[in-house]
């Protein structure tokens, strides 16, 4: 056990009764061990540094686990997009004879669409631009 500090502290009969009732729903062997989780938690809330410190432990686990998942799923979906894309490019390439200047402008216009439409880019605009409309 960890060298712990003497802190003296006076408190209504009104809270030591609600310590006492919540020591047993929380499995505390003491009242300093409760009170302890208490200014833990209560201090990770006020400093809101570490917000998951103010969250009960499975809660906490629980938001964890849900972010890694969508990290987890957005990655693999971002890897098969990539992948059919480079088949796309590949195979368009291989068919088309296109001058280097006239790639690097359309690269700038597809970088400007992209930023315009915040990525919503729809294959009918592209086919309504090549066609000079």
């Amino acid at each position: 056990m960890s060298e712990k500090i003497r802190f003296q502290m006076r408190i209504s009969p009104d809270t030591d009764s609600k310590i006492k009732k919540a020591m047993e729903v929380d499995n505390c062997q003491s009242q300093n061990e409760f009170v302890e989780k208490a200014l833990r938690f209560y201090c990770g809330y006020v400093s809101a540094n570490d917000s998951l410190e103010a969250l009960p432990p499975l809660l906490a686990s629980a938001i964890r686990g849900s972010v890694q998942d969508t990290e987890n799923r957005i990655a693999r979906l971002l890897f098969k997009m990539a992948v059919e894309l480079d088949m796309v490019m590949n195979v368009v390439a291989g068919t088309m004879k296109v001058k280097e200047e006239v790639l690097k402008e359309l690269r700038v216009t597809c970088i400007q669409n992209v930023k315009r439409t915040n990525g919503t880019v729809v294959f009918d605009d592209a086919v309504k631009y090549q066609r000079g409309k």
